[in-house]
C-alpha cells in the first residue's frame, strides 16, 4: 500500500510533499485538481523538492485548459516537462516576441512527444489543450526570483481581456506550425 504524501501549503498554487521518500499516488494527483479547480489561475503544484534551495526542482504541475502562464524565461536554468496525462504545447517565442516552434506534448504512448527539454534561456509559455494537463517539470535550483524574467509583449496575468486576446494570437501562430487544431476538446 502506497501512503499518501503529506502536503505542506505554500500559497492558493503552491504545495510541498513532506518527507524522506516521496511517492506520488492517486489521491495525491486528486488533491493536486481539486486545488487547481479552486484556484483563480486554474493551476496547482506539487514541489517534491525540500525547497526553494535545492539543487534540483522537481515539480507535478496541474493546469486547467486555457490556463494562461506569461511568457518567460529562466535565466541560467535548463528546464524539462514530461507530460503525464492530457495535452498542452511547449510554445517558444524570440526575445520580440514571434512564435518560433511549438511541441505538442502527450502522455507516453498517445503517439506524441512526451518529454521537452530546454537546454537554454528562452521565452516559453505552455498551453494546455486538455481539460486538464498533469506533468513534471525538472529544473535547476535555487529558485531565486529575479531569475524568472517575464516578456514585456506579455500581458499580465491580471489583465484577463489581454491574456485572452495575445492566446487567441497565440493560437493561430501555432497553427501554422502543427498539422492539427491548437485546441481539443474532449
Amino acid at each position: 500500500m502506497i501512503d499518501i504524501v503529506k502536503i505542506k501549503k505554500q500559497s492558493d498554487e503552491v504545495f510541498y510533499a513532506e518527507g524522506a521518500i516521496i511517492a506520488f499516488a492517486a489521491a495525491d494527483l486528486e488533491f493536486l485538481k481539486q486545488q487547481t479547480e479552486r484556484n483563480p489561475r486554474k493551476r496547482a503544484r506539487l514541489c517534491t523538492h525540500r525547497d526553494v534551495n535545492d539543487a534540483l526542482h522537481e515539480m507535478i504541475i496541474v493546469n486547467a485548459r486555457d490556463t494562461y502562464v506569461r511568457p518567460h524565461k529562466n535565466t541560467r536554468k535548463p528546464k524539462s516537462f514530461q507530460m503525464l496525462e492530457g495535452m498542452m504545447d511547449v510554445v517558444v517565442f524570440d526575445d520580440a516576441g514571434n512564435v518560433v516552434s511549438a511541441t505538442r506534448l502527450g502522455p507516453y504512448g498517445s503517439g506524441r512527444a512526451s518529454y521537452f527539454r530546454l537546454h537554454e534561456t528562452r521565452f516559453h509559455t505552455l498551453r494546455t489543450l486538455t481539460a486538464l494537463g498533469i506533468f513534471q517539470e525538472t529544473t535547476r535550483g535555487p529558485f531565486v526570483l529575479g531569475d524568472t524574467v517575464f516578456a514585456a509583449w506579455a500581458p499580465e496575468d491580471e489583465d484577463r481581456a489581454a491574456c485572452e486576446n495575445f492566446l487567441r494570437r497565440m493560437d493561430a501562430d501555432v497553427a501554422k506550425l502543427l498539422p492539427s487544431p491548437t485546441l481539443v476538446r474532449h
